[in-house]
């Protein structure tokens, strides 16, 4: 719900209208803006609106407008403007069910305004309020649409740098949207000292407290995943530095095991691992740890890393930077750029390397063997194995020429037609029960469990590997069942087949 304009001292007054809207109520504010809930009075519908407000840089006058506080901050105000506007810009081309949408912005009062859908519903900090113990299939159905959307927003190059459970959104028709980008960055560097780190204590990674940290897409997954460690203990998530010291996440995911499985434990822990060389390097590797597939490739251009891979010793990109809410610290940052795939000639690598290749080899020997065996089979089914081998024609032999004449050349054999199959005789016969060996006869009642007769494939399955394998050869007359007569026949087959 929005909250009263009295606890707000530094937001435009109630019923201010911003060319055609109305501000009605504020969402929310933070150390970089203030969030209106405004009325579109040509549209008739509610909208947010973002105004670019940074605390600790700029300060409201009288007259409603949007001033630095001193000449020192004038650059990176100025600086910190130009981007919100690059980024409302940015923002605007996304359509994205999963990420809110930019509309339009403006400049007015000194600085610039983001409006934006307004989204009706709760977010997951209000929910986890009144519902603390969600399920395993209820927060993979809020974090599997969250990624969709951030990984597109990485891919257009912006971090959004300050996921929590606020910036979470449940619409009322259940289907959650990322909100707040006033805290995203772009890729490029270059920021004012003041405009660097922007950080809330709990999900904000270690990275993100300094200005020349390593931060990338995996820092935003460290956050979504302090949103996750939130949801699942109970708990927030402990301080990124306090962690360097007394580190509780594993203990706290641990006591859970009970309500949600390793599996899904185990993705929040990685997505939270303090190094960040160690964490998922992309939105799609990360996905993989919860679905346990292989990784879809992701905007890195590089597919997924194997759980709990240590990445060290990858060149990946530092992100780009944007003024923002919270804390405030640190100096220069650093672009968002595409990562590379690691190579790894370490022994460990190298060995499985190898072992892998002895596992395709040892696969495709065996996929040799079965296929002559079922081979085999088929052809002694249909009766070509017991053909006779095919005998060499007899050449004649050049006739003497007589006295007086040349040579004549030798006659050309006679070719007899070769028929292309032979069947083989009709046995006297087919086979029956009566026919059968006892000692095979009581095998073949002992896999007959319904005792009709008839093997299916079934019953077969782990008692006779062979007929399971090669089932329609056996099946000689293709009613989808073995009798004992046709148990008989392979096996006086296979006894032909060695003899040899």
């Amino acid at each position: 719900m929005p909250e009263e304009f009295a606890e707000y001292q530094n937001a435009l007054p109630l019923k201010t209208m911003l060319h055609e809207y109305r501000l009605d109520a504020v969402l929310g504010a933070g150390g970089f803006g203030i969030t209106y809930l405004a009325w579109d009075t040509n549209l008739e519908k509610n909208v947010a609106i973002k105004e670019y407000l940074p605390g600790d840089l700029a300060m409201r006058a009288l007259d409603g407008s949007v001033l630095p506080v001193n000449t020192d901050n004038k650059h990176d105000y100025q600086w910190g403007l130009e981007r919100f506007m690059k980024e409302a810009r940015t923002l605007a081309k996304f359509s994205h069910p999963n990420i809110v949408r930019v509309n339009r912005y403006f400049e007015a009062n000194g600085t610039s305004y983001m409006v934006m859908d307004y989204e009706a519903g709760e977010s997951l900090h209000q929910i986890l309020r009144s519902t603390p113990a969600p399920d395993e299939a209820a927060l993979t159905a809020i974090v599997m649409p969250i990624l969709d959307g951030l990984q597109a927003v990485h891919k257009a190059g912006f971090l959004h740098r300050d996921i929590k459970p606020s910036n979470v959104f449940i619409r009322k028709d259940g289907t959650p949207v990322l909100l707040d980008f006033g805290s995203s960055r772009f890729a490029g560097g270059g920021e004012p000292r003041n405009l660097t780190a922007i950080v809330s204590p709990g999900y904000a990674p270690l990275e993100q407290y300094s200005g020349d940290g390593n931060q990338g897409p995996w820092s935003d997954i460290y956050a979504l995943a302090g949103v996750l460690f939130r949801a699942v203990t109970g708990e927030h998530p402990p301080d990124a530095v306090r962690r360097l010291k007394s580190d509780t996440v594993r203990s706290s995911l641990t006591a859970a095991e009970t309500n949600f499985s390793a599996r899904f434990l185990k993705a929040i822990e990685c997505g939270m691992n303090r190094d960040e060389k160690l964490r998922p390097q992309s939105v799609a590797e990360w996905r993989a740890l919860f679905v346990g597939g292989p990784a879809v490739e992701g905007p890195s251009g590089r597919p997924g890393a194997a759980p709990g891979q240590a990445t060290s010793g990858t060149s990946r990109p530092p992100a780009a930077t944007a003024p923002g809410s919270r804390t405030r610290t640190g100096s220069k940052g650093s672009s968002l750029r595409a990562s590379r795939a690691p190579r790894d000639d370490s022994p460990a690598g190298t060995a499985w390397k190898w072992i892998g290749l002895a596992a395709m080899a040892l696969a495709a020997a065996l996929a040799l063997v079965l296929y002559l065996r079922n081979r085999a089979a088929d052809l002694e089914s249909r009766g070509i194995a017991n053909l006779p081998p095919r005998q060499a024609p007899v050449q004649p032999k050049a006739r003497p020429p007589a006295s007086g004449q040349l040579p004549l050349p030798a006659e050309a054999p006679a070719q007899a037609p070769q028929p292309m199959f032979v069947p083989p005789a009709p046995a006297p016969h087919a086979p029956g029960e009566a026919d059968v060996p006892p000692a095979l006869l009581k095998e073949f009642k002992a896999a007959d469990r319904n005792a009709d007769g008839y093997l299916t494939p079934d019953e077969v399955d782990g008692r006779f590997p062979f007929i399971a394998a090669n089932f329609p050869s056996v099946d000689t007359d293709g009613d989808g069942r073995i009798s004992p007569g046709e148990l008989w026949k392979l096996r006086r087959s296979q006894r032909a087949l060695k003899q040899r």
